[in-house]
């Protein structure tokens, strides 16, 4: 098994923690991690553009002049794509981009950013994260003794002092040990994980 520092707030050592290889210590899988990544974006994407086709543009019932002997090209409405106040070529309508994967590889893909973490030495487990007040200055000096400016900082339990105090900071973001996924563990440089919240991601996702 893998074995990573445990830290306080404060950015001391204080013991160690063993972690399961089947978890932090999987194979990469890198096209599984890219299908992950799209799947979220796509189905984050709403789909609701709209744009009207020569069918649906009111007006132009009738030629706008006749067929021959004018000197112009022939047309047959004044709401075709060519026309100013046309139709659009193909346009766009709304439609579903989401797409599905199996649950076998969403826990592959995870594995696979959250074993890259570890043997990046970019995943930092702290014994516990805890402030007597909302303050964002304060959760800062945490980061910073913890040397994670740009971090997805993961929590056992919903706690509202930090999540808040970690609202205003631009390159921090908090998540639950069982919502984390692929695209914000991607995203952030660094994982800050407590160590309730490590036990956690051991039993879910094992």
């Amino acid at each position: 098994m893998a074995n990573v520092s445990v830290y306080n707030m404060e950015g001391k050592e204080v013991g160690t923690l063993e972690l399961k290889d089947e978890i932090f210590a999987a194979p990469v899988n890198e096209h599984l991690v890219h299908m992950a990544v799209l799947q979220q974006l796509a189905n984050n994407r709403q789909g609701t553009q709209k744009a009207k086709t020569r069918g649906e543009v009111s007006g132009g019932g009738r030629k706008p002049w006749r067929q021959k002997e004018t000197g112009h090209a022939r047309q047959g409405s004044t709401r075709a794509p060519q026309w100013k106040g046309g139709g659009v070529v193909f346009a766009p309508v709304p439609r579903d981009y989401s797409f599905k994967m199996n649950r076998k590889e969403k826990r592959a893909a995870l594995k696979s950013v959250l074993s890259a973490k570890v043997s990046e030495n970019k995943f930092i487990v702290v014994d516990e994260l805890k402030l007597d007040e909302i303050k964002t200055k304060k959760f800062k000096a945490v980061l910073d003794n913890l040397k994670a400016e740009n971090a997805l900082v993961v929590l056992n339990e919903k706690d509202e002092t930090i999540i808040r105090s970690a609202n205003n900071l631009p390159m921090v973001k908090t998540a639950l040990s069982n919502t984390i996924n692929v695209y914000d563990i991607l995203r952030y440089n660094t994982m800050v994980v407590t160590k309730a919240a490590v036990a956690t991601i051991e039993e879910v996702y094992a």
